[in-house]
């Protein structure tokens, strides 16, 4: 397997300028083919670079807009907008994601208890199940980073309704491999193929549809389950208000706050803005309680670095990258900061992080102001239910961006 990401914005562009003559109708024909070590010819591997705003969805869209129209282009566009509803729809939920974690929990301390199950969760981890395409798909996840979205949704299918694990275990061993880990779209991805998401639907692998879109590389695909019931569990908590996000102008004492979700904040920087310094809280080792995989560490590193080395003087000094808020606490109020500026952090690890350390700030009289872009505050009110729904708004979203600023 050859497939490989640097962690440079250089990169993602490059990905996106070899992609975008395929992302018309080449695109709406061959997404579903899974080549393996072919590289994945039919689909962007824009995922790592979207999934920490190195390149922003507005870009993605703006040059794909700039080729095809969006008829046209209308499958690529709807799985760039796939994300967003995701985002928006957990955003308005963050219950989710805390019965998600408070989930994994569990089933970790039976880990601790249930020799079966830990026996099959590792095996199943190692890519040693003797189930051919999802012994494969384990192991490209983990030399990787990535994986085909077809290949999540028969790996996911395979995971809980086959092996017969639980489905948080399977997205935990995702957030700790995927180089795009992203909270909202992995977590309500496999809610949605374990029939949690849209109630009574589920996501079933079939060793036909798996021959057909891998092109029958793993020969014959036997003990399949067949018409899984959907995994019980309770309704989706009421919507709760989106963020408005903060409004704000140059003034003294002002310091950045980064984190890895919006690697790309140019944005919400005042033109000829000049911060009194920059410190990263980095939510990436926080994506799972076991460890993350060190390739997922490095790129986001290589991220953030690149980040910092991009906008060099305007950011002022650096303080600390962490994962600790009381390090960017610390920091802030020896710096003699008065308020951090930062993008808006989704629901997720780094906003699990932010919870912590708002109270840290307050306390020594530092303001954190939180900045959401249009394009969030533009799609997100509308990811109030389906996504078929959520889809009709698709052309006057489309719209909108026409004209944002993508930087």
């Amino acid at each position: 397997m050859t497939l490989t990401f640097e962690p440079t914005r250089q990169a993602g562009l490059e990905h996106l300028s070899g992609f975008l003559p395929h992302a018309g109708g080449d695109y709406a024909k061959l997404r579903n083919y899974d080549l393996g070590d072919r590289g994945h010819p039919h689909v962007s591997k824009l995922s790592p670079y979207i999934r920490h705003r190195m390149i922003s969805e507005e870009e993605v869209l703006q040059a794909v807009l700039g080729r095809f129209s969006l008829r046209t282009a209308e499958k690529f566009i709807q799985e760039v907008y796939w994300r967003t509803y995701w985002k928006g729809w957990l955003e308005m939920r963050p219950a989710v994601w805390t019965g998600y974690k408070a989930g994994l929990a569990r089933t970790r301390d039976r880990l601790a208890v249930e020799g079966g199950m830990r026996r099959d969760w590792e095996a199943a981890c190692k890519g040693k199940t003797g189930i051919a395409p999802f012994d494969a798909w384990a192991q490209e996840l983990v030399a990787t980073g990535y994986l085909h979205n077809h290949a999540r949704m028969w790996f996911a299918s395979i995971w809980i309704f086959t092996l017969r694990l639980p489905w948080e275990l399977g997205a935990d061993f995702f957030m700790r491999h995927l180089l795009d880990g992203d909270p909202a779209s992995n977590t309500l991805g496999w809610r949605w193929v374990a029939g949690l998401q849209t109630k009574g639907k589920v996501y079933a692998a079939r060793s036909s549809n798996i021959t057909k879109y891998t092109e029958g590389r793993f020969g014959g695909i036997h003990g399949l389950a067949q018409d899984p019931e959907p995994i019980k569990g309770p309704d989706a908590p009421g919507r709760s208000a989106l963020p408005e996000g903060d409004g704000w102008a140059p003034g003294p004492a002002t310091g950045l706050l980064l984190t890895e979700d919006d690697l790309y904040p140019g944005w919400m920087l005042p033109a000829g803005f000049v911060a009194e310094g920059v410190a990263v809280l980095n939510g990436a080792p926080k994506r799972s309680p076991l460890a993350v995989a060190p390739q997922v560490l490095q790129f986001t590193e290589g991220a953030i670095m690149g980040c910092l080395d991009r906008y060099g003087v305007a950011f002022g000094p650096r303080g600390p990258i962490t994962s600790d808020p009381q390090e960017i606490a610390d920091w802030a109020e020896g710096a003699g900061l008065a308020r951090l500026v930062l993008a808006h952090a989704p629901v997720g690890p780094a906003a699990d992080l932010l919870r912590a350390l708002e109270p840290m700030l307050l306390e020594r009289g530092i303001d954190l102001i939180r900045c959401v872009r249009d394009y969030d505050r533009a799609a997100w009110p509308h990811a109030t239910h389906g996504f078929f729904r959520f889809k009709e708004k698709i052309p006057s979203l489309v719209g909108h961006i026409k004209g944002l600023r993508a930087a």
